[in-house]
């Protein structure tokens, strides 16, 4: 049995999850990931606060139980504090995901918006997150 990778989801991820019509699609294929216990997810209340937020905004149209289905998902992660860092962020809201995913020596930042965080091996696009999944397998 391969080990589980700890990670925290942007947003974005869980979005285009949500939205993609393709089942091979990257976000699609980390959800699956997470529900066969590969991935775990690393969260806190804020992170929480903003899934509900943004999942229920009018313009995604998504169905109730879906979004139930995915923070469900997410609470049966880890939910761990926050570290504080000293990194600047275009958007101070986007300090959160980056300061959880620090907080756990081993775990990775995935995001559909690299440019938002810190340059550093542990923030990483989907299709990159999979690709260390696989390596580690």
């Amino acid at each position: 049995m391969k080990k589980a990778v700890y990670a925290v989801f942007d947003t974005n991820v869980l979005v285009s999850a949500l939205l993609s019509k393709r089942f091979d699609s990257p976000t699609v294929v980390l959800l699956d990931y997470v529900v066969d216990g590969d991935v775990i997810l690393l969260y806190n209340e804020e992170i929480l606060a903003e899934y509900k937020e943004v999942l229920h905004r009018p313009k995604f149209g998504f169905d109730e139980a879906d979004i139930q289905t995915v923070l469900e998902l997410v609470r049966s992660g880890l939910c761990i504090d926050r570290t504080a860092s000293n990194e600047l962020f275009l958007d101070e809201e986007d300090a959160v995901f980056y300061e959880v995913a620090i907080s756990k020596d081993d775990a990775f930042l995935v995001t559909g918006n690299l440019r938002h965080f810190p340059r550093t091996y542990r923030v990483v696009s989907p299709a990159q997150m999979l690709e260390i999944i696989n390596f580690m397998a």
